[in-house]
């Protein structure tokens, strides 16, 4: 990799003996607000060279000859500027244009309020990228009533969401799954606090600390290959060229649990010592207090239910985040930047469970078949941190450094150097189970509704307090975290700088080593040292039942130990429960390297090309641990298991852009991506059970898969703000990673058996085609007040189909692929009024392979439905009030048929009103 990367610096080298250095014009593209405007397109039209405005609305442009040139800014829905600006010689000059908005032949203003203005700012970026994007700035984020970054991205084509305690936490980018996508922070990989995977918890970010979301559906070579659905990239503030403050304030209800929530968030921007300093700081604080209802179900067979579940379950999530960035004009060529984020999430939570779980006894006598019912409540220890309740405690942070400078008067060179941490942590999670049985004649199942049946007990027997003895109490602690230092190195070397067939190279290196660890533990407590609680009625009590349950009043919860009774339980002298932790616990180092060349070549007044290709070498050490819990008594008997991997990927990538007109582009792209193992799927852990001849085991062999690309869209920008686009798209995969249960001969503390073994494997390939629309336009050719209507609506359709599923028959759709997304909104918007009526549908589909279609696990279709408006009262507050999921939409999963619900767990509505003040 060394000698590669070498060898690239090499060329670029090389090329630079033959440059000439002429003269520099650096600039920034503004707004009448004096706010940043990304994606501008700047053109010396006399010397037919140009290039765009980055995402804090600076450009550069070199290697220009001396004197007198008429510099050209366009920008959908603001007026075309003209700027005569005088080059010199060896010399870098500034240059700062302020845009107006566009007015149409009545003299009207075209754009008005942040929502047009937000499109805008959208839109010019998506219009000018090398690449098929999709973008969504600060602005519309604001019109929607989305409050993590997750909410926000669902707006976008092609993108579905799965959902977590009514909040979107994972992503799904053109129907693949959450595993084969990434999430970027200003241009770096984020590290997860999950354990078991990459993902990145979206819900962990706010939306209002993000000044900018751009999804890459077709990465460059100079972006990292890990996204074969593709990358999302969160983008940070910047400071503007003024002082900028901003305060926002909200109320609302969750009528799940007739609680509130609370929303804070500031800005504060401003550059200092004759603008060579900028700096903004953003801060953002939102306490939510609710719930859900939540009901379960296995089943054994179309019939018959074997466990079912009465869920409820207590949040309250508080979620801080602040953010400060500062960026350092040395002089005209040369910045450095400092950006920072810290990312805090506390959930705190309550849970009630009635679980009936029938048990045959291993006989064929069905006299001797019986119930097993549990009333468990999980909580934590009663202290100032946990408040009985169990805390898991989420956080991310990243600082960085980096620098942009032109060398030689023409080289652009950028650097960056960062680290990052995620970490989750649940302290002192305790849980307290109270367990009666009950004769299986005494309770039948009830499948009146089949998608919601439910169990009826004689004589309500299975809420007697006093039939239920203490059966299990339990403390654990889980923690996750992942480190991560990078750094990264860009040249590029512009050759011919003026002309229809102006070019450059761009080249890079970048480093990731990145330290993951989980370290968990288990301990249960003897039920003898609790005799005074041997009953459940013994104990404190509550009733849990709710009037109005969301699942159905059908499912009663009943009575239950209370969490202040859990919480002041003294717990001591705690026997661990070995395979309850030690399987799971792993430590793992990842190092990549990546390296990467391209050519960015004008073909022509109209075409475009970008042909490139990266290198990525991954290099993985992971130690897990074996243990027999049948015979393993200590940790003494836990063995460490070793393992490490290297591999390389070349990933050659080729894009073509064709300006068929000022606003209509076309787009094709070839490129090559890679999904890595998750963290756990690798490490070499076996978790054996000897006695039931069962082993679940991880899979160091397992291969990255790998995706070939291909691309395309069709862009037509309309000069009110607006666009209509379609494309179609194909993935060829190979070696996607399934969990797989079969028969292995395993050697087991000198006895050789043939286990049942559940392991991850690599499938055979998989094939993902579809196509997705948009259209997004004001309104403004309907007669009178219906001009001020704005319609935004995309829709993607997806099909998929696999080979080399073990067991199972070729042409089955690949897991986490979303046949159909659907995307709607219908704004009214004047200089003080915003309303807006938002659509978000996700069809269903495969969430997990089972042994057979009957065990087939999915995840149900969704569709929410949210309402928000605001009011300006005077130039700089602004009242709103916003309504989420109006549908009352659950989450829920089924099993081989959709009448055949494995889990369906429900949030209500909720609402909220408040104030924001700009200064």
């Amino acid at each position: 990799m060394k000698k590669i990367v070498l060898s690239l610096f090499f060329i670029c080298f090389t090329t630079l003996l033959f440059a000439q250095g002429k003269g520099i014009l650096t600039g920034r593209i503004l707004d009448d607000n004096n706010l940043p405007l990304p994606g501008a397109t700047v053109l010396i039209e006399g010397l037919k060279t140009g290039t765009t405005s980055n995402f804090d609305g600076n450009f550069i442009m070199v290697n220009l000859p001396e004197g007198t040139h008429d510099l050209t800014v366009s920008y959908i829905g603001f007026e075309t500027q003209n700027v005569s600006v005088e080059i010199k010689s060896g010399i870098t000059t500034k240059v700062k244009v302020v845009m107006k908005v566009k007015t149409n032949s009545l003299n009207q203003v075209l754009i008005y309020g942040s929502l047009a203005r937000g499109q805008a700012k959208a839109l010019n970026q998506q219009k000018t990228n090398d690449n098929i994007t999709n973008v969504v700035s600060a602005d519309q984020v604001g019109k929607f009533p989305d409050a993590n970054t997750g909410d926000a991205l669902k707006r976008i084509p092609g993108i579905a969401v799965q959902n977590d305690q009514g909040e979107a936490r994972d992503i799904i980018i053109r129907g693949l799954a959450p595993q084969l996508n990434s999430v970027t922070l200003n241009g770096d990989r984020i590290p997860s606090a999950e354990g078991d995977n990459r993902r990145v918890q979206l819900d962990l970010i706010p939306s209002d600390m993000i000044q900018t979301i751009q999804v890459n559906k077709a990465v460059t070579p100079d972006m990292e290959a890990d996204a074969i659905g593709g990358s999302v990239n969160l983008v940070t503030r910047s400071a503007p060229s003024k002082l900028r403050v901003s305060l926002t304030g909200a109320f609302g209800r969750n009528p799940v649990r007739e609680s509130s929530l609370y929303n804070f968030s500031a800005v504060a921007a401003q550059r200092f010592f004759n603008d060579k300093l900028g700096a903004v700081v953003s801060a953002s604080y939102n306490s939510n207090d609710y719930g859900s209802d939540n009901v379960e179900f296995e089943w054994d067979s179309p019939t018959f239910i074997k466990e079912h579940d009465i869920r409820r379950y207590d949040v309250k999530r508080i979620r801080r985040s602040v953010a400060l960035n500062l960026d350092w004009k040395l002089d005209p060529n040369n910045v450095i930047e400092f950006k920072s984020i810290l990312n805090h999430r506390d959930d705190l939570e309550n849970r009630y469970r009635l679980r009936y779980k029938f048990d045959d006894n291993d006989t064929d006598d069905t006299s001797d078949d019986e119930y097993k019912i549990t009333r468990q409540t999980k909580g934590g220890i009663d202290n100032d941190t946990n408040e009985k309740r169990r805390l898991e405690r989420q956080k991310m942070y990243r600082v960085g450094l980096n620098g942009s400078h032109i060398l030689f008067k023409k080289v652009q060179f950028d650097w960056n150097v960062g680290f990052s941490k995620a970490s989750e942590d649940r302290p002192n999670e305790r849980y307290v189970t109270y367990e009666s049985k009950q004769d299986a004649s005494t309770i039948t199942q009830q499948f009146v509704n089949t998608r919601m049946p439910f169990f009826n007990s004689a004589n309500r027997t299975d809420n007697d307090a006093s039939l239920f003895e203490l059966d299990e109490i339990s403390d654990e602690r889980r923690y996750t975290e992942e480190e991560q230092f990078s750094s990264r190195l860009d040249i590029t070397i512009p050759i011919n700088t003026a002309g229809s067939y102006q070019n450059s190279i761009k080249a890079g290196y970048k480093y990731q080593d990145k330290d993951k660890l989980r370290d968990n533990t288990f301990s249960e407590y003897d039920t003898g040292d609790f005799s005074a609680f041997e009953f459940l009625n013994n104990a404190q009590t509550t009733d849990q039942t709710i009037d109005g349950y969301l699942a159905g009043d059908q499912y009663q919860l009943g009575n239950f130990a209370t969490n202040s009774f859990l919480g002041n339980l003294p717990l001591v002298n705690g026997e661990l429960v070995l395979d309850e932790f030690v399987p799971e616990n792993y430590n793992a180092n990842e190092k990549i390297s990546g390296a990467y060349v391209m050519l960015k070549q004008q073909l022509g007044d109209k075409f475009s090309l970008i042909a490139g290709v990266r290198m990525e070498h991954t290099k993985i050490d992971y130690t897990g641990f074996q243990i027999d819990v049948e015979s393993a008594s200590s940790l003494a008997d836990v063995t460490t298991t070793n393992a490490s991997k290297k591999y390389t990927n070349v990933l050659p990538n080729v894009q073509l852009r064709y300006e068929a007109t000022k606003n209509t582009i076309l787009r094709f792209a070839y490129t090559n991506t890679l999904a890595r193992p998750n963290y756990y799927d690798i490490v070499p852990y076996r978790n054996i059970n000897s006695d039931d001849v069962e082993a679940e085991l991880g899979n160091p062999e397992l291969e990255a898969a790998t995706s070939l690309n291909f691309d395309f869209m069709a862009e037509h920008y309309f000069d009110n703000v607006g666009i209509i686009s379609g494309g179609f798209f194909y993935k060829d995969i190979d070696n996607f990673i399934y969990a797989l249960t079969n028969d292995q001969t395993l050697t087991v503390n000198g006895t050789t058996e043939i286990y049942d073994v559940t392991q991850p494997f690599n499938g055979g390939s998989a094939k993902v085609y579809g196509f997705e629309l948009a259209f997004q336009r004001k309104l403004d050719f309907l007669p009178s007040f219906l001009k001020n209507l704005t319609f935004y609506g995309n829709y993607t359709y997806t099909n998929s189909e696999t080979d080399g599923v073990v067991g199972r028959e070729d042409g089955l759709e690949l897991a986490g692929a979303v046949p159909n997304t659907l995307n709607g909104s219908l704004a009214y918007e004047t200089k003080k009024l915003s309303v807006r009526l938002s659509l978000n549908y996700a069809d269903d589909y495969i969430d997990e392979y089972g042994d057979d279609i009957f065990e087939d696990r999915y995840y149900d279709s969704q569709l929410f439905l949210d309402f928000n408006a605001s009011y300006a009262i005077t130039k700089n507050l602004r009242i709103f009030g916003e309504m989420k999921n109006i549908t009352n939409q659950e989450l829920r999963y089924y099993q081989g048929v959709k009448e055949r619900t494995m889990q369906a767990e429900f949030y209500d509505i909720n609402w909220n009103l408040g104030l924001k003040y700009n200064f």
